[in-house]
């Protein structure tokens, strides 16, 4: 049986030629009324016509999906799009958080609440090296940790992938997300601008006050300032810093600025309290025996936790000096010239004394 021969739709050229010879052929009679066109030509037409729509329909379709796929591709490098991630690969301590404490009352309430209406909000997070690393959304990521313990649809979480270099942005995000649902504690406000510092976020305390809360009034970026001078010189003492009332922090911050520093530190580290109330006693009595701060009004009331340690004269020349800084101590000699050897044997001394 001879093989059947596969028809295909002729290219523009051909078609071309069937018309002209078609139209060149006598025609049968002048009362001809039937078309002089083969019905072999009108189907390889019909084909033709058909294919050529077929592809400009393809042309079309491709451009919307290559379209679509930009789309896509920039959302996604924009951190748009809503991914579905695996609890065990998003590192929650990625940043610090701001917030010291939370309510365990209204934990339960969020927990229940994604159970039985799945999460409203996605969370942030940032590309690591090792995974993601959380910037917003710490309460609903431990939510879903909670859930997932006995339900595995809650295995993974809905997230938006942000970039991780963006270390700045990632601040922000949580402190605002924080002040949107519950306002922070003044405390804690001071204390993540410190954080974000030493995590060399940013390049200072006062950088980082203006960036993460660029919202606020100058008044109220001068008293996170001045908590976070708290923080710096007693957080690690305080045991309960988030019940300091605004008055309290400022009285604190003033009394530091002149000096009070080694004095409530000592008043705090051989206290034993209990609850808040107890703790600020302590500190008042401190405070009743710190001498006022003289104020500098070219300075604006802005707190500068600076200690001086008074001079003292060497019995060989020159005069040793020292002031305690919050991230550090400066020690200064003057008067003496000092050799590149005898500058390393005092800072080896220096550190076998602290360790």
């Amino acid at each position: 049986m001879a093989k059947r021969r596969r028809l295909t739709a002729p290219d523009a050229g051909t078609l071309q030629e069937l018309e002209e010879g078609f139209a060149a052929k006598p025609s049968l009679g002048p009362l001809e009324t039937k078309s002089a066109t083969p019905p072999i030509a009108q189907v390889a037409g019909e084909a033709a016509a058909l294919a050529g729509m077929s592809a400009v329909t393809d042309r079309v379709e491709l451009a919307r999906d290559k379209g679509d796929a930009d789309r896509w591709r920039k959302a996604e490098q924009a951190g748009l799009l809503v991914q579905k991630l695996s609890l065990d690969a998003i590192d929650q301590d990625f940043i610090r958080r701001d917030r010291l404490n939370e309510d365990p009352e209204a934990m339960l309430e969020l927990v229940a609440s994604i159970r039985a209406n799945g999460l409203k909000a996605p969370i942030e997070v940032a590309v690591t090296e090792d995974g993601y690393g959380l910037i917003s959304g710490f309460r609903r990521l431990l939510a879903f940790r909670q859930l997932s313990a006995s339900d595995p649809d809650f295995d993974q979480i809905p997230a938006f992938v942000r970039d991780a270099a963006e270390s700045e942005t990632a601040y922000v995000s949580m402190v605002e997300e924080n002040e949107i649902r519950a306002n922070l504690s003044h405390y804690e406000r001071g204390r993540i601008a410190v954080l974000a510092v030493g995590q060399g976020v940013f390049p200072s305390v006062e950088a980082a006050v203006d960036k993460l809360f660029s919202v606020a009034s100058k008044a109220k970026r001068s008293k996170v300032r001045s908590f976070a001078s708290v923080h710096e010189a007693l957080g690690d003492l305080l045991r309960f810093p988030t019940a300091l009332t605004e008055k309290a922090g400022l009285r604190l911050a003033s009394a530091l600025r002149g000096g009070a520093q080694a004095q409530l530190r000592a008043a705090l580290d051989g206290a034993e309290v209990v609850d808040a109330k107890g703790e600020w006693g302590v500190l008042q009595q401190a405070l009743a025996g710190a001498t006022p701060p003289a104020r500098d009004a070219s300075r604006g009331g802005r707190p500068q936790q600076i200690v001086r340690i008074g001079a003292r004269t060497l019995p060989k020349g020159g005069e040793l000096s020292a002031e305690v800084v919050p991230d550090g101590v400066r020690i200064e000699l003057k008067g003496r010239a000092l050799n590149a050897d005898t500058a390393e044997r005092i800072l080896q001394l220096i550190a076998r004394q602290i360790g």
